[in-house]
């Protein structure tokens, strides 16, 4: 083959998947540009919110349990939660009534947001992780809120997300997706499960652990998380947990971070979180994670 006609179409291959790729990734950084601003049609009936002592305690425990101080902080006042080198910058919004936001919101909006992942707005909201609270039965999703309503006002921060380039890229393909795309919004409520040790109320319990071990509980990537955060543990039978052949040493391992052997579980476990689930909780989500 002459040289200068090969390298005249090798050039040309070059140019075309160039041009390719550009075109690729603009398209991706386009589309997740229009999902970011899409509307999530939700119908949600509303819940009355309590407002006795005993409904705000046990909202106070399901927020300090469930992971929500771990974004929100211990006071619902907002908490910088990803601040990464690669742009990825994420400040979780001041809960109380401060934010002009919150202040707005009604119980259908606290439902949506909360449940199913969705502003008022409509647009769906980016990180808050719904997947672990669409299935929270009617009486804890009023408890939850009812704590949060009753927080004293703090700074009223609004909420922020910024993606770079490439995370919007990958919003668009659809390798990171947001909470309301997981969720299928036509499922009633979850019914009222009575707290006690199991498989039954287990597996309500479990439903906190879908976000980052999956629907299924088989773990594996976790979807939209930093890349040096390790793979969520398979909790499925067989998996991580015959570690734990007793339910004691599974309690101590939630509320240590550490496992039987004196080795640390994954730095990225919200243990602040667990290490408040009472006894009944782990118990019972120990029996289900061992039994089903």
């Amino acid at each position: 083959m002459d040289v200068r006609r090969f390298f005249r179409i090798a050039s040309s291959a070059l140019a075309a998947f160039i041009i390719f790729v550009v075109l690729a990734v603009g398209s991706t950084y386009w589309w997740g540009g229009r999902k970011l601003v899409r509307k999530v049609d939700v119908a949600v009936q509303p819940v009355p919110i309590p407002t006795d002592a005993g409904a705000i305690a046990h909202g106070r425990y399901l927020y300090e349990s469930r992971g929500c101080a771990d974004c929100h902080g211990a006071r619902g006042t907002g908490k910088q939660v990803f601040d990464e080198a690669n742009g990825f910058r994420v400040f979780a919004p001041d809960l109380t009534r401060a934010n002009p936001d919150m202040a707005a919101y009604q119980p259908a909006d606290w439902d949506r947001a909360i449940r199913h992942g969705v502003a008022p707005s409509g647009r769906p909201l980016l990180v808050m992780p719904s997947e672990d609270y669409n299935r929270l039965s009617n009486d804890d999703f009023a408890a939850l809120v009812a704590y949060v309503q009753s927080l004293p006002p703090g700074p009223g921060r609004r909420g922020e997300v910024h993606f770079p380039w490439y995370l919007q890229g990958m919003y668009g393909a659809g390798v990171i997706q947001d909470a309301a795309q997981k969720i299928d919004h036509t499922l009633p409520p979850a019914a009222p499960v009575a707290a006690a040790v199991t498989t039954q109320y287990g597996a309500y319990v479990a439903n906190s652990c879908k976000g980052c071990h999956g629907a299924d509980l088989r773990g594996g990537h976790i979807p939209g998380a930093p890349p040096d955060w390790p793979s969520a543990a398979n909790l499925q039978p067989g998996g991580a947990m015959k570690a734990y052949p007793q339910a004691g040493q599974f309690v101590t391992m939630m509320r240590t971070g550490k496992r039987p052997d004196g080795t640390d579980v994954s730095r990225v476990m919200p243990f602040s979180a667990f290490a408040k689930m009472n006894d009944t909780d782990l118990q019972a989500l120990y029996l289900f994670l061992t039994q089903k």
